[in-house]
């Protein structure tokens, strides 16, 4: 086919076309799978978690994107089952080819889909699931590097923290503990009967159930015979309200204290008035003590309009955020979207990140990818429908936040 151009402008046109080749090359999106529950009784989680993300991600596109390119979140509600886990993540990988994961809310699906990532060397944050084993599935010497981080607390911090908050605080000598049958539930019972154990104390009363479950007579009854002052909990809203409305029909009302689950809007709606005084672990309350926590509350409230006022899970939201910034930083420092490349700079972050849970100065190392420390989380009590600071001086001190 004949030439229609001179000769003069053949260099000037493929200098155009380069340029226009670099330039969309340079626009395309850069692909994080956003894994959660966004149905059922986890879904308050869920969908606080994703909005949090959602806020982030926003944020950070309307600022020039990462590298000058735009974050593109690719969403899936994983229904809290561990089967629908394991088929997100590996559509996620081979088929949508995410350079990283934000999400996981309940332990058991962590657990059981992580792996894939780390098959494919591919960073996943995990910012609300807290099982202990979750960042501990693929350690040295069986595996070189781990591609598994965390931006939500442990539950061997909470169970610590929920421990002596029972026993030191507030010198209760007889616990119960009530536990769901999941991998959270069984995990952070484990975690609990241990930081007991650490304080001489055992458990009068261990009791289980399902999820779904919706009388729970038989074990407030044998924690109620064991002669339980305080109920220590580690499930999800919906039992949670279970447990609260048990004791209420039994007229026996006993402190509780659990782990940050308590927080769940599905809890303290369904659990009404029984739900008051409720204590638990959190890394973020919905209170704007701060500039950046007042900033994150409005933009949130302006962009969601949640009922009451009331994020459903503050803490989630809070953590998906985080979580967001922290990658952002990372796939900026390391100049790629390479997965090992992300999971090295996430090792060693060379520039603080603030957050709205707290300031990330170095959050994670080679060996440690738990980004919150045990001086993070404070105490939550439930007030009013809402979850506010149980001590006065933590409001007033929140650590490492601007």
């Amino acid at each position: 086919m004949r030439n229609l151009f001179p000769k003069w402008a053949t260099p000037l046109l493929m200098t155009a076309l380069v340029a226009f080749s670099l330039s969309a090359a340079a626009a395309d999106p850069i692909k994080i799978g956003l894994s959660g529950p966004f149905t059922g009784g986890s879904s308050p989680m869920g969908i606080s978690m994703r909005d949090g993300v959602r806020l982030a991600a926003d944020e950070i596109n309307k600022a020039g994107g990462v590298l000058g390119r735009p974050i593109q979140l690719i969403e899936r509600d994983d229904e809290a089952k561990n089967e629908r886990g394991v088929q997100i993540a590996q559509e996620l990988v081979n088929k949508e080819k995410v350079v990283a994961d934000l999400g996981f809310i309940n332990t058991g699906v962590s657990l059981a889909s992580q792996r894939f990532y780390q098959e494919a060397k591919i960073p996943v944050l995990n910012n609300v699931s807290t099982g202990s084993a979750v960042t501990k599935q693929f350690l040295p010497p069986e595996f070189a590097d781990n591609y598994i981080f965390r931006t939500s607390a442990n539950d061997t911090i909470q169970s610590a923290m929920i421990v002596e908050e029972a026993i030191v605080k507030r010198k209760f000598t007889k616990v119960a503990i009530l536990a769901d049958s999941t991998n959270y539930g069984q995990l952070g019972r484990e975690d609990l009967e241990k930081a007991l154990a650490s304080r001489g104390v055992t458990a009068v009363a261990v009791e289980k159930f399902n999820i779904k479950d919706t009388d729970m007579t038989s074990q407030l009854l044998k924690a109620k015979e064991a002669g339980a002052q305080i109920i220590l909990t580690y499930a999800i809203g919906p039992e949670l309200a279970q447990i609260a409305n048990g004791m209420a029909k039994l007229g026996w009302k006993v402190p509780m204290v659990g782990s940050w689950t308590l927080s769940m809007g599905n809890f303290i709606d369904n659990a009404g008035a029984n739900s008051e005084g409720a204590r638990m672990p959190q890394t973020f309350i919905q209170e704007p003590n701060t500039p950046k926590r007042k900033a994150f509350i409005d933009a949130y409230l302006k962009a969601y309009n949640p009922a009451n006022g009331r994020i459903p899970s503050p803490v989630s939201a809070a953590q998906g955020y985080d979580s967001v910034y922290l990658l952002a930083a990372a796939i900026n420092q390391a100049g790629s979207t390479d997965g090992a490349k992300i999971r090295a700079a996430l090792e060693n972050l060379n520039k603080k990140v603030d957050g709205v849970v707290t300031s990330y100065d170095h959050p994670y190392t080679h060996d440690n990818h738990e980004a919150i420390a045990p001086n993070v989380p404070v105490i939550g009590e439930v007030k009013g429908g809402h979850v506010v600071y149980a001590y006065d001086e933590d409001k007033k001190n929140p650590v490492h936040i601007k």
